[in-house]
């Protein structure tokens, strides 16, 4: 059975609460900021109390007037400022009598960190925790979960929230499903904001003796930016609070922001394509839109110039604040908080070849080989055999034994490439997902795949970066006129040696 953690009465009202953001009258946990106790009974009581540390060398080469404080919530030990809500709903649960220890399940859709901070208390608490995620989201958060104990459910990065596939209705379907389940609904849970209202925004407060001007936010389920916003503005009324939502999501105000043909963005935790409950957009001043470039820039800029190990949205709300704070004059104060931590990401954006592959910075030279600089050309790469997205599983496989192809091409009816099909990921499906033979080929098709296109006119060397951190290269040709990209070939490490040996021996005259 399916239980929401705070379940609307007839009359709307929430938990006797007429007004979800009527803050004041619920019931808060608030506790002496001292930071001098030597033994905690257990890492959940370590959550909160995060450092305000005040950046220097960013503001100064931006030509900041203000001084800007960063919230460091990465250092909080689940990682992120997600802690925060994940202890304080498990805690509401259990006092209302909504989590059993010993029988209730824990099953949560989130973009990874909410679920590592529920994961967290479940291993210390001793609950079954299912956490349901998009396949967008980094391989380092879900092998953190695994390492924690939860089950991990994947669903297709571009469904929708409504789509039965995404991962708030898989969760709410299985919760449907399982015996003694139960989902806290971050998106709909008081908790959510309550949680900054008595911890986040009371740490801020306490560290700047309440003499806030600015603060930037970035917004996801929003409960951190509404639930900061509500308390900060009972006791500094003019303070400014700025929200940070990337292009391709709908949350910031007016609409006129949200147009934009961005369908999809690689920062993650932040950015909707529906409206929480948690989000209170009337004590939100400004909205800045971001966009990858320059949120992942500014991530390694604080990695880099301010020693703080940060993840992508950290980069998107400091590049935000950057924006809002050319506003401010000398001598007041802007606080920016930095969401997660850099863990979540050594395989992503902490990597110059996945920044590279992507056109957030460029391929580095290499004078020293005569062939870093020559175009792909046709005589490198290898044809690849291509099936229509129609086939099924079973064909794709009797195709590859055929071919004895290292890969094939799924393409639509256009002929534009839309994923491939390799042996390596059928196994896995297989072998470690429960996947049936039975499925559809779009439940093996792998769509986060590297590529060049030949219209771009790729390098040897741009290949070469790009097999630090792949097996395989698919070579695409696009239309100019139309999006088709066309698969034309492949290539592995194999083919790049040969080739370029091969050359090697031609102009040396053997």
């Amino acid at each position: 059975m399916s239980t929401s953690s705070h379940m609307e009465t007839e009359n709307g009202s929430t938990n006797g609460v007429t007004n979800f953001f009527d803050l004041q009258r619920m019931p808060h946990i608030v506790e002496a900021l001292d930071r001098n106790q030597k033994i905690q009974p257990d890492i959940l009581h370590v959550i909160g109390n995060t450092p305000l540390v005040k950046l220097t060398r960013i503001p100064k080469d931006e030509g900041i007037l203000c001084d800007i404080y960063a919230k460091c919530e990465f250092l909080n030990p689940g990682g992120s400022v997600k802690d925060r809500i994940a202890y304080r709903m498990v805690l509401d649960a259990e006092q209302r009598g909504v989590l059993i220890p010993g029988k209730s399940v824990i099953i949560e859709p989130t973009s990874g960190n909410t679920g590592i901070g529920l994961a967290l208390a479940a291993a210390v608490k001793g609950y079954r925790c299912i956490i349901v995620l998009p396949e967008k989201m980094s391989d380092e958060k879900v092998n953190t979960l695994k390492a924690l104990g939860a089950e991990i459910v994947r669903t297709p990065t571009e469904a929708a929230s409504s789509d039965p596939d995404s991962n708030i209705m898989v969760a709410r379907r299985m919760a449907k499903e399982i015996p003694n389940a139960v989902v806290l609904d971050q998106y709909n849970n008081p908790c959510n904001p309550l949680a900054h209202y008595d911890g986040t925004a009371e740490e801020i407060l306490w560290s700047l003796d309440d003499e806030v001007d600015m603060v930037v936010i970035g917004a996801g389920t929003c409960g951190t930016i509404s639930g900061v916003a509500h308390k900060i503005k009972e006791r500094c009324p003019k303070c400014i609070v700025v929200g940070v939502d990337p292009y391709g999501s709908i949350l910031a105000q007016p609409e006129e922001l949200n147009k934009s043909d961005v369908q999809f963005y690689e920062v993650e935790g932040i950015g909707y394509d529906f409206l929480p409950r948690s989000l209170d957009r009337s004590v939100i001043d400004k909205w800045v839109k971001t966009d990858d470039h320059n949120s992942l820039q500014m991530s390694r800029r604080l990695i880099r110039e301010e020693g703080l190990l940060c993840g992508g949205s950290s980069g998107s709300a400091m590049w935000g604040a950057i924006q809002a704070a050319r506003s401010l004059k000398a001598g007041q104060k802007c606080v920016v908080l930095l969401p997660d931590n850099i863990r979540n990401y050594m395989t992503k954006f902490i990597s110059d070849q996945w920044m590279e592959a992507r056109n957030f910075k460029k391929v580095i030279r290499n004078d020293k080989v005569w062939w870093w600089e020559h175009l792909v050309t046709d005589e490198l790469f290898q044809a690849v055999v291509s099936i229509s997205n129609k086939s099924t599983p079973l064909e794709a496989l009797d195709k590859l034994k055929e071919t004895r192809a290292p890969l094939l091409t799924i393409v639509n009816d256009s002929g534009s490439i839309v994923g491939v099909f390799t042996a390596d990921n059928a196994r896995q499906r297989l072998a470690n997902l429960s996947g049936s033979i039975n499925e559809s080929l779009d439940k093996f098709t792998v769509k986060k795949f590297y590529k060049v296109d030949l219209m771009l006119k790729p390098t040897l060397g741009q290949i070469s970066r790009l097999l630090d951190i792949t097996p395989y290269v698919v070579v695409v040709k696009s239309e100019a006129t139309s999006q088709i990209r066309k698969p034309v070939g492949m290539i592995t490490s194999n083919d790049l040696l040969i080739y370029t040996a091969a050359e090697t021996k031609h102009l040396n005259g053997k």
